[in-house]
């Protein structure tokens, strides 16, 4: 892709607005995509470690059977808070933090299409966690992120501020996916087509769409979920005429679009990650962007595969498993091309790309386990036990988290200018990568051996895998320490990095220099 920049500082510089405004301006009143991009990245990573203290105390309680720190009630809570600051704080904000960096640089657009709108999204979401974090003292939710009826109308004062903090965050969603589509509809460079965009501007276009049509159904759930409890309707109450398996149908509906909408992004940023570290262009380019279009379109039709033992119809137990089984078609297509970039390339394995063929091989046994649980019979055997905890967690932090580290890694001396340490950047690696499998491969075994999930006591027969599961989850817990003190030292210093950072990298953002100025693409580029 020929680029010939001529950046924009020509006849402007008795402009005094090119560098950063002073720090109150510049980090509560920014309009600049890079300076809501940080702030975004930094909550995800304060998230990811709330949710982690919070999965360490589930962890410590299940070490071993009986009851040892926490009263079954607390240990609720914290499973349903774990899932909802991981859910909504770690992974969605972490991957709106890249789009933010990245879109505008990628597409060769001097900012987001909406800056002001981009200022208000991420203020709405760090409000609604404040919100969402205080339900903890005055009684947190504790009848899971799911929210289920008719657990979530007897609860107390901290549902009802769960309720107002999801609406926030859903508020927070669509202005950012309006956002996004917006810029990359809009603001593309001259001769950037639709079919030369980035990857990952793809990936981030369709989970837009995605954004846009199912939050406003979680907000319709929990609106009659808010109504049922404090204005006497009965949407989900039986005594009333109403269906608590209604609630399941409206929150998967939402709820598993938003699995895609967690893990497209991530697709993106390895699809950028391989092509670079194996030296070669992504393979199969055009079938990249129509798997993800159909893995999109197709997770609207899959939902009620979460609720095979509620009672549905036999018609619908097939349709919905058939369709499960198809939304794999897409999903192999984009592993296949995966490996198929790295086929005979000139690999090496820096950091970005250990996490990025790490994704492929564990993302991958995510889906396999995933295919297990879209079997009806087998199903009924595996639901609401630690296989279903297994299974998500290899496709949320082997696949969204940890390409969420790649490519903070990948892109880190685009942003600060300084290259991360290598060696620790590794050692990283590696410590994730293990101390994860050995957290969650043994909660398979734990699962078809039939130990059901959000439990805070169980039978003698389950203590060695989880006393291996519990010193991984520890082990996971500290090794993110390293990750936080590479951030911040390659934000301190270290060796100048280049504009390019790697060896021939494809795209714009490698044109610019490093670190990324405040500004960029006053004059757009031209793609030739």
């Amino acid at each position: 892709m020929a680029t010939d920049h001529t950046h924009g500082h020509d006849g402007h510089d008795d402009h005094h607005d090119h560098g950063p405004p002073p720090f109150f301006t510049r980090w509560f009143m920014s309009t600049n995509h890079k300076d809501i991009g940080t702030l975004y990245l930094l909550f995800s990573l304060a998230m990811l470690f709330v949710g982690g203290s919070m999965a360490m105390v589930i962890r410590a309680e299940l070490f071993q059977p009986g009851l040892q720190f926490v009263d079954p009630h607390f240990f609720n809570q914290m499973t349903t808070m774990h899932a909802l600051v991981m859910i909504f704080g770690a992974v969605m904000p972490g991957f709106v933090g890249f789009a933010n960096w990245m879109l505008p640089l990628m597409v060769g657009a001097p900012d987001m299409a909406l800056p002001r709108l981009n200022n208000m999204s991420f203020w709405v979401l760090f409000m609604a966690f404040v919100l969402l974090l205080s339900t903890l003292l005055v009684g947190a939710p504790a009848g899971g992120w799911t929210m289920y009826a008719p657990l979530s109308i007897q609860g107390g004062l901290g549902i009802d501020m769960m309720i107002f903090a999801v609406h926030m965050m859903g508020i927070s969603s669509i202005l950012g996916a309006i956002n996004v589509i917006v810029t990359c509809l809009n603001m593309r460079a001259p001769g950037m087509t639709l079919m030369k965009m980035p990857m990952f501007v793809w990936t981030w276009l369709i989970t837009s769409f995605l954004l846009i049509a199912v939050m406003p159904v979680l907000a319709g759930a929990v609106t009659m979920l808010l109504t049922d409890r404090n204005f006497g309707t009965a949407f989900f109450d039986p005594a009333g005429g109403g269906d608590p398996v209604m609630f399941q149908h409206i929150f998967w509906f939402f709820g598993h679009p938003e699995v895609y909408i967690m893990i497209l992004p991530a697709f993106g940023i390895i699809s950028h990650i391989i092509p670079t570290f194996a030296r070669k262009p992504l393979f199969g380019y055009d079938s990249m962007v129509f798997a993800t279009a159909g893995i999109a379109f197709l997770s609207f039709v899959v939902w009620a595969h979460h609720m095979f033992t509620v009672g549905m119809p036999l018609s619908g137990e097939l349709f919905f498993m058939y369709s499960t089984m198809l939304i794999a078609i897409p999903t192999g297509v984009k592993i296949f091309n995966w490996v198929a970039t790295m086929w005979r390339g000139s690999m090496t394995f820096e950091t970005p790309m250990l996490f990025a063929v790490s994704v492929v091989v564990l993302f991958t046994i995510g889906g396999l386990s995933g295919l297990m649980l879209a079997i009806v019979p087998a199903d009924f055997q595996y639901h609401d036990t630690y296989f279903v905890v297994a299974h998500f967690h290899y496709v949320l932090f082997s696949g969204a988290v940890m390409a969420m580290m790649g490519g903070a890694y990948f892109w880190l001396p685009k942003w600060t200018g300084h290259m991360y340490n290598e060696r620790l950047g590794k050692v990283h690696f590696w410590l994730t990568a293990i101390f994860f499998n050995v957290t969650f491969f043994p909660q398979h075994f734990l699962g078809l051996a039939g130990m059901p999930r959000r439990i805070p006591d169980y039978s003698t027969q389950f203590t060695e895998f989880n006393q291996w599961s519990s010193l991984g989850a520890f082990g996971l817990g500290i090794s993110q320490l390293l990750f936080v003190y590479i951030v911040f030292a390659c934000i301190r210093g270290g060796k100048q990095a280049t504009a390019e950072v790697w060896e021939n990298p494809e795209g714009l953002e490698w044109t610019v220099p490093s670190p990324a100025p405040h500004h960029t693409f006053e004059t757009p580029p031209r793609i030739s």
